[in-house]
């Protein structure tokens, strides 16, 4: 019931920055949770940040925390994913998901639980 569109990937040097964006479709896109996450060479499938559907609550991985950054703009249908200070570490294709959330504050961190995906956007770090 949602497309999802990722853009803003590239090859970058480390210590660079990247923005990240997600264009939703629909009419609905309130109604979903959001999460970026990331698929390194040879690794599973891993979260990177996940925001609410007030875009009031974020959390991040470990790995990520104090520089990545999540966000939404529900009047644009888009969500973001500001990458900065990146590593070698950081190289992966990154996916846009969505999960329809009941509460507003609901974040989730499980790759499973999310049901629509996009088509994901490769970022390469290099050095």
């Amino acid at each position: 019931q949602v497309q999802l569109v990722e853009s803003g990937g590239g090859l970058v040097q480390a210590g660079g920055s990247l923005r990240l964006s997600c264009a939703a479709s629909g009419r609905t896109f309130s109604s979903y949770a959001m999460g970026w996450l990331r698929q390194a060479p040879g690794k599973e499938r891993e979260f990177v940040a996940g925001i609410s559907r007030s875009g009031e609550r974020t959390y991040y991985a470990d790995s990520v925390k104090g520089r990545f950054s999540i966000s939404r703009d529900n009047a644009k249908n888009t969500v973001y994913l500001q990458l900065n200070s990146l590593n070698s570490e950081d190289t992966a294709i990154y996916y846009c998901a969505a999960k329809p959330a009941i509460r507003s504050d609901s974040i989730f961190v499980v790759v499973s639980q999310y049901n629509y995906w996009g088509q994901g956007t490769q970022v390469t770090v290099s050095s």
